[in-house]
């Protein structure tokens, strides 16, 4: 649910990037804080594992000009992709106003990109909003190597809903900031909509 404060007339978003462990969300953060022009852009907070996985959260807030005289900022965050991480994750989702999904293409990941989206189902369902209703981008990574699934075969299990989906490459850039464009815009609508829940 987006934040509101009057008094310094601005709107802050909540995106939260979700999908398995070591998909890419956390090389989506990194690629688009490297690209943001520093007075756009926070300080980027990483917490890591001895193994370098996000533990926590990665935090980028972003502003991007103004809404109706309201400055707007969209702050993003991953969840941490490991099964045992799940009090992470819905803590995470709290507040928040959009999804993006980030599935692994690798036919190996496949089983694992369906365990996560289900996983975020019914962490979104905890936290009272409708997976159905919220805004959701859907990135197919690593669509650079071999062995991958094809789109039309992750399409079918992962977007029934037929939201705004890309092919990426997130270590190169390739389809990150057409995801966040697709993402902020739904949220943006959502904003003037007036839904304040999901």
């Amino acid at each position: 649910m987006s934040f509101i404060n009057y008094s310094a007339r601005e709107i802050n978003c909540k995106i939260v990037y979700y999908g398995p462990g070591l998909c890419g969300k956390t090389t989506n953060l990194q690629y688009i804080f490297s690209k943001m022009r520093p007075e756009s852009r926070g300080k980027m907070i990483s917490l890591a594992t001895e193994t370098e996985r996000t533990l926590f959260f990665d935090f980028l807030p972003l502003s991007l000009g103004d809404v109706r005289g309201f400055k707007t900022r969209f702050h993003l965050y991953t969840v941490p992709g490991q099964v045992f991480y799940d009090a992470s994750r819905k803590l995470i989702l709290k507040g928040v106003d959009g999804v993006v999904f980030v599935a692994d293409s690798q036919i190996t990941r496949v089983d694992a990109n369906v365990e996560s989206f289900e996983n975020m189902r019914v962490n979104l369902k905890e936290q009272g909003y409708d997976l159905d209703r919220i805004p959701l981008a859907i990135q197919y990574n690593k669509r650079d190597l071999d062995n991958i699934a094809s789109v039309s075969e992750l399409h079918a299990l992962l977007n029934y809903r037929n939201v705004p989906e890309f092919e990426v490459v997130a270590i190169n850039g390739i389809g990150v900031f057409e995801t966040l464009k697709a993402i902020i815009k739904q949220v943006l609508v959502e904003l003037r909509r007036g839904a304040a829940r999901y």
